[in-house]
């Protein structure tokens, strides 16, 4: 059993491809190999019929699991089987609508229409000289016609449902990459922020402890806070949504900066944001004030929020030790979320560190119906 598996795997080792058709019209063959006997023919002459036909059929299953140019080669084998076997046996005509059924097939349909016409023509020939009758030539015709054709746009129909299949988990996999990016950027982001500001709260905390108990229990309490939002908003980056919006991360940003000894100047305008680009102006902000606590060891910060007709310009410029080295992660990431959405970031680093941000103001009907 075991070594007939492995040859029927070898005949036909693609069979899950055409979910067994090819095998369901086999019995049909019947006709074929039984002809001999009906024709009371001559063991030797029987043998060599059914021969004839296993060998047939396998350039048949062969021609279905090989790739083009063995399956051309395969199906002109069998073109060229039938055309010998239709004067010395009855079914040798229905050996054409098999060559037909594996024609279908092939890829392009020039080639198609070329072996069909190719048996049409051997069908008329030998229908015009064996005196066929005019009823059998018509069946044959149309059957090697329509199995032929019918086979070669099922496949086609076929191929390009694979192919949007392929699409759909590619554009699915696509967007799971993208959700796991978005996340990693906003962890990124949120975190590297509250644990800047923790530990800014932690460090005063503890030179007050001596001298200022009241004030050192205070920080304390907003490390708590801090802490707490924090979870609140890793849940919040987790599931795709936040709802502090700008005007709430300007605040903090405020509050992060005077933290860390930083002299702050803010002046925002009032600006009306779509969902998607407040929260992602948001982010920018945060990140770009986690930058100027963390690595700019500077004195002074000012923060511009402005809008004209067509632009929303957040300005936040420090006079920290500007460098120009490469961008970070968080840069990246933040540079990433704007062009999404068609906006733009400009980063000078000659005095200091100055991240120029513009987004697009999208119509006030549009924003409203967001």
């Amino acid at each position: 059993m075991a070594n007939l598996r492995t040859i029927w795997w070898k005949i036909y080792p693609n069979h899950a491809r055409h979910r067994w058709m090819p095998i369901i019209w086999l019995p049909f063959m019947i006709w074929f190999f039984v002809d001999p006997i009906w024709r009371h023919a001559g063991p030797l002459l029987w043998i060599g019929n059914t021969l004839y036909g296993l060998l047939f059929v396998f350039l048949y299953l062969y021609s279905f699991s090989r790739p083009e140019p063995r399956r051309l080669f395969a199906i002109a084998a069998m073109i060229a089987m039938a055309a010998i076997a239709i004067p010395f046996n009855g079914g040798g005509v229905g050996l054409l609508i098999y060559a037909s059924a594996a024609a279908g097939f092939t890829t392009s349909l020039r080639r198609v229409v070329g072996l069909i016409a190719l048996e049409v023509v051997i069908l008329a020939f030998y229908v015009h000289r064996l005196h066929l009758p005019v009823e059998f030539w018509g069946s044959m015709l149309l059957l090697i016609i329509l199995v032929g054709l019918g086979n070669h746009f099922g496949a086609v129909s076929h191929c390009a449902s694979e192919k949007l299949q392929l699409a759909q988990d590619e554009i699915e996999h696509l967007a799971k990459v993208a959700e796991r990016e978005r996340i990693a950027r906003d962890l990124h982001d949120l975190l590297g922020h509250t644990l800047s500001l923790i530990t800014l709260k932690a460090e005063l905390a503890r030179k007050l402890v001596d001298r200022d108990p009241q004030r050192a229990k205070q920080e304390m309490q907003d490390v708590e806070h801090t802490s707490r939002a924090a979870l609140a908003d890793v849940r919040e980056a987790i599931s795709g949504y936040r709802g502090q919006g700008l005007a709430a991360e300007l605040l903090r940003a405020r509050q992060t900066l005077e933290t860390a000894g930083i002299t702050v100047d803010c002046e925002a305008s009032e600006v009306l944001l779509s969902p998607a680009q407040e929260t992602v102006l948001a982010l920018a902000l945060r990140e770009a004030v986690t930058n100027v606590v963390r690595h700019a060891q500077a004195q002074t910060c000012s923060v511009r929020l402005a809008r004209d007709e067509r632009l929303c310009t957040l300005e936040i410029a420090d006079n920290g030790c500007g460098a120009d080295t490469p961008e970070g992660n968080g840069l990246r990431g933040m540079r990433e979320r704007l062009e999404a959405i068609g906006g733009s970031l400009q980063r000078q680093t000659a005095a200091g560190t100055r991240l120029v941000i513009h987004l697009p103001l999208a119509p006030l009907a549009s924003v409203l119906r967001n």
